[in-house]
């Protein structure tokens, strides 16, 4: 029979391997998601998305669509029919060259859409795919968006699920994009709990503003942290979840904005434990401009794995060495035998 003695003494040289790369690939989670496109205050998304500050970036909103309506977008003053939003596939791509994803979101509070059935729902499916995510001349150039948001805040609560479902089935057979929704935080969401039962959705950007029973109050977030265990124990390990807040009092007239240091201080570190937290999702894109908020909560936001795995490195590389030292010496200085 073969001797061990080899294989034992490397197990640890092993171990040390195996730390090592699981520290070199441990990275910062936890991020900023940004609604742009209601206000020409937003500055444009080349200048957005070179802060720095935001993860994904979501164009809001397309907001006519469903039940044999010609697709329509609401972009402010950004561009529409007297400028045509082609025009935004460059910056769209310069943001995507930089690491920010990039999403057009689905509904928003005002809008006639809605879904009549199944096969609508495949109709507007197909038109989301071959518009927007494969590169494709569309009403924004030929882009591959990065995914597509339901912001579903009126109309019918009918076949969200079933879109779910047939854009799922597209990004199976093809390139993979993201699916993201954004309920609102009274539990549960009229419109959207059917597809968000689903559990197809990659992220889901709780709203808790504007919804005074689960939102930050007076200087309480109570109500806030108990809606948000709700929220993350209701979806599944893999839903990434977002705290939706506003960027600036004016965002949210029924209430529900924290300041930079109440974040900071009194939300984020108890939420930040959560295993599927994800960050913070704000609206919009024009309030932070004008309030700064990213600005002050960035370095708050993250949660940073790799303090916890160097930890867990160190013990192992100081138990590793002293392995690796005493198999050297057992090989290199003989046994001593008995006279």
């Amino acid at each position: 029979m073969a001797s061990n003695k080899s294989s034992s003494t490397h197990q640890p040289l092993t171990l040390l391997l195996f730390f090592l790369l699981t520290l070199s690939s441990a990275h910062a989670k936890g991020g900023i998601a940004i609604y742009w496109g209601q206000n020409n205050g937003d500055g444009n998304l080349t200048s957005t998305c070179d802060t720095g500050n935001y993860e994904i970036v979501l164009l809001a909103f397309l907001y006519t669509f469903g039940c044999g309506r010609t697709p329509d977008w609401n972009f402010a003053g950004h561009c529409g029919s007297w400028s045509p939003c082609d025009k935004l596939q460059p910056e769209i791509e310069h943001c995507q060259r930089n690491g920010v994803k990039v999403f057009l979101s689905l509904g928003g509070a005002v809008g006639p859409y809605s879904l009549c059935s199944p096969e609508d729902a495949k109709s507007v499916s197909d038109y989301l795919y071959n518009n927007f995510l494969t590169g494709q001349k569309g009403p924004l150039g030929s882009v591959y968006l990065d995914g597509i948001d339901f912001d579903i805040e009126g109309g019918s609560n009918l076949y969200w699920d079933d879109l779910a479902r047939e854009l799922d089935t597209r990004r199976k057979q093809d390139r993979y994009f993201y699916l993201s929704a954004a309920p609102q935080c009274f539990f549960t969401d009229y419109y959207l709990d059917t597809a968000i039962r689903t559990w197809l959705f990659d992220y889901l950007f709780v709203q808790f503003y504007n919804n005074p029973p689960c939102q930050y109050s007076n200087g309480d977030a109570s109500l806030l942290l108990s809606s948000w265990n709700t929220w993350t124990s209701y979806v599944k390990i893999n839903n990434t979840v977002f705290m939706g807040l506003p960027a600036a009092p004016d965002a949210a007239p029924s209430g529900g904005y924290i300041s930079p240091q109440d974040l900071c201080t009194k939300v984020l570190p108890t939420i930040k434990h959560t295993p599927n937290y994800g960050g913070v999702m704000l609206w919009d894109r024009f309030r932070d401009v004008t309030n700064h908020y990213s600005d002050q909560i960035k370095d708050c936001v993250i949660v940073d794995d790799s303090v916890r795995v160097s930890q867990t490195v160190m013990a192992t590389l100081s138990n590793t060495v002293s392995q690796c030292v005493s198999a050297a010496f057992n090989r290199i200085i003989p046994k001593l035998r008995p006279f």
